[in-house]
């Protein structure tokens, strides 16, 4: 067993998601993402505030090699939360399970996937964490075993549009 504390969060998280996306919508395929490897969980990634969303948008399309521009316009989606999940949010958090804070790149991405597929196998509802784009910020990994998540746990409740590249957050990093 890991050493995590829980956490109980209820409150909101934020995603960022192609424009017109349904609020559920998910990949046909299942991806990985840094806390997770898709042929073992599906994961839902939240951020603590839509400002954090939007500076995973741009983390995401650095990687990519593409300019914001490219991706407009897009969507961000207010999730309500209701769930326990494995406290990862400090540097010490993260020591206690063998991993460093998360930078801005893919290729650090398999020490974190290891640690999430473990706590799913555990069975942890999943994990909040730093946030590599926006220090100072987190991100929530819902772990998916069926989709969509059950509504007492997570549930999509707004859509918000955005038509014109916005400004990058403050203490974004990408």
């Amino acid at each position: 067993m890991l050493d995590v504390d829980p956490l109980s969060l209820t409150g909101e998280g934020w995603r960022h998601s192609p424009r017109g996306s349904d609020l559920l919508g998910r990949s046909r395929v299942p991806g990985d993402g840094r806390w997770q490897h898709g042929e073992q969980v599906r994961g839902l990634y939240l951020a603590d505030e839509a400002d954090t969303a939007i500076a995973e948008w741009y983390r995401l399309l650095a990687e990519r090699g593409l300019p914001p521009q490219h991706a407009i316009p897009f969507d961000l989606h207010r999730w309500e939360l209701d769930l326990v999940l494995a406290d990862l949010r400090t540097a010490e958090r993260l020591q206690r399970v063998g991993l460093l804070p998360p930078r801005p790149t893919r290729r650090t991405w398999p020490p974190y996937q290891a640690i999430g597929d473990q706590l799913h196998r555990e069975g942890w509802a999943g994990l909040i964490a730093p946030s590599a784009a926006r220090p100072g910020h987190h991100v929530i990994c819902v772990f998916c075993d069926d989709w969509p998540p059950p509504a007492e746990r997570a549930r999509p409740v707004e859509r918000r549009l955005l038509d014109e590249v916005p400004p990058p957050p403050t203490g974004m990093t990408a």
